[in-house]
């Protein structure tokens, strides 16, 4: 399939009036691809154009569910039809596009705040800054680093580990174990 100048105009006028590159591929014919109209709408660097003649909302088809993943009593996954007891279902709202960031009033009441931490003080002449670090000092940054109130703890750190005794506890934390 060749380009000729009778089909380029073509091209031009079918986009100009707005319709899609697949119904200008299909009016084109001759095994003229959507890309291929898309490829040279580019090339001729055709960007302004005409609303599409046909703004009417298309139908969308029905959502399909799959059937539900419960854990079986034998401990493996089965599907959810007629197994066992009915298990109440939570009602979950749709989250389509830009309504699925959007916060709900349910959601703000659920927001963690960390408790705050008291911090360790470190005298100004022990404070140390980046170029001041090496393999003995503890590496735990303190304040803003854009502001020139921002240091680094440089206690001496614990052996193999980049943090002093304290800064150590605060980053390697375990967390507690579930009781049964």
């Amino acid at each position: 399939m060749g380009w000729t100048d009778e089909r380029v105009e073509l091209l031009k006028k079918l986009w100009m009036e707005g319709l899609s590159a697949s119904q200008i591929a299909a009016e084109l014919g001759d095994g003229v691809t959507r890309n291929a109209v898309i490829g040279k709408v580019h090339r001729l660097k055709l960007s302004a154009r005409a609303k599409p003649t046909n703004t009417a909302p298309r139908a969308r088809a029905p959502q399909r569910t799959a059937p539900r993943r419960v854990a079986s009593p034998s401990g493996g996954m089965s599907a959810g039809i007629g197994m066992g007891k009915p298990r109440a279902s939570v009602m979950r709202t749709q989250t389509i596009g830009a309504t699925a960031l959007a916060v709900s009033p349910e959601m703000e009441a659920e927001v963690y705040v960390a408790p705050q931490v008291q911090e360790l003080f470190i005298p100004e002449d022990k404070r140390l800054s980046l170029l001041q670090l090496n393999e003995h000092t503890c590496k735990w940054p303190i304040g803003d680093p854009l502001t020139k109130d921002f240091y680094f703890c440089g206690q001496a750190s614990g052996e193999g580990i980049p943090y002093c005794e304290f800064h150590a506890r605060r980053a390697y934390h375990q967390l507690d174990k579930k009781k049964r």
